[in-house]
């Protein structure tokens, strides 16, 4: 482990680990049946390997990436073995995703400077957008930095409500107004209240509506524009919220909104409840977009900081 740059903690890789097991447990079981009876690594292996990829929710050209750069180690080394394949394997996904995410940070961290900090949460709804934000603001609360909350969607009274629940769970102000009010309005009160209230961290968020991508992009633009009359370069970060369970739905998701607007971050949910991890590493590949968060448990400590050196260990160990 001497390659981590950063270690988690025994407590957090702990819970990493288990957050992946099924995961690596399916990944593992197809790598070693795709290698069965093989001594070193041919085109067979690598036909069926391809197949592991993409079945492991990687995606098709992302796996084809890894493929391609498995073929170029195999041509400089005629007799690479099956037994070094899953080292291999661990490198050059270590490689892809070193090339989108800095993959260093293990810890809820903002950058001093930009206070208050404007954070704005995209996705659709049932990812686990509101829960995201929760445990979000908590963690940032633990950091001793002051949170304030913006109810920004406004479209369903469960979501005002439920991030209701949350403020008061984790004790954070929030700012809210009635179910079909102006989302930006929403916006522009939060950010005035959060520099009132000297926030470090402001986080909005919004509607996740995907039926009409351009009244989507629309509202956020609006969102965006109105919040820049209060802080001059909001949103300092827009993150949008995937649910790694729906794998290459997650992929769609991302098309989306990344069409919509311009996505900085990503977070990515619920890999506890399933073997589809891999999304992790195609849609970060695919979109160039840094994975910031992920989501390996229920509890409200269970949303980790993206440490693609840890994922790595956890989705090979």
């Amino acid at each position: 482990m001497s390659f981590f740059k950063k270690i988690f903690s025994k407590e957090k890789k702990e819970t990493l680990d288990k957050g992946l097991e099924k995961t690596k447990t399916s990944f593992l079981n197809k790598l070693s049946k795709a290698v069965a009876g093989k001594s070193k690594v041919d085109d067979d292996v690598l036909d069926n390997l391809e197949e592991v990829l993409v079945s492991s929710d990687v995606g098709v050209q992302t796996t084809l990436k890894i493929i391609e750069r498995i073929e170029e180690r195999v041509a400089k080394d005629k007799y690479l073995g099956t037994e070094e394949l899953n080292q291999i394997l661990r490198d050059e996904i270590a490689g892809l995703l070193s090339e989108t995410n800095s993959g260093d940070d293990t810890d809820f961290t903002i950058p001093i400077l930009k206070k208050p900090y404007v954070l704005m949460v995209v996705g659709v709804n049932g990812v686990g957008k509101t829960t995201t934000i929760g445990k979000l603001a908590s963690q940032f609360k633990k950091k001793g930095l002051k949170v304030v909350l913006g109810a920004a969607d406004t479209f369903r009274a469960a979501a005002i409500d439920q991030l209701q629940v949350w403020a008061d769970r984790v004790e954070v102000p929030i700012v809210r107004q009635e179910m079909g009010s102006d989302p930006a309005s929403v916006a522009f009160d939060t950010l005035e209240s959060g520099i009132n209230q000297d926030a470090d961290v402001i986080i909005i968020d919004t509607a996740g509506r995907l039926h009409n991508k351009v009244n989507l992009m629309n509202e956020l633009t609006k969102i965006k524009r109105v919040m820049q009359k209060v802080v001059g370069d909001a949103p300092h970060d827009v993150l949008l919220v995937l649910d790694g369970s729906t794998g290459q739905n997650a992929f769609e998701q991302a098309k989306q909104f990344t069409k919509a607007t311009e996505v900085t971050s990503l977070a990515v949910t619920k890999l506890d409840g399933t073997a589809k991890g891999g999304v992790v590493i195609g849609i970060s590949d695919q979109f160039k977009i840094p994975v910031k968060y992920i989501g390996v448990g229920e509890g409200i400590d269970d949303l980790q900081v993206f440490n693609k050196h840890e994922f790595v260990d956890s989705f090979f160990k």
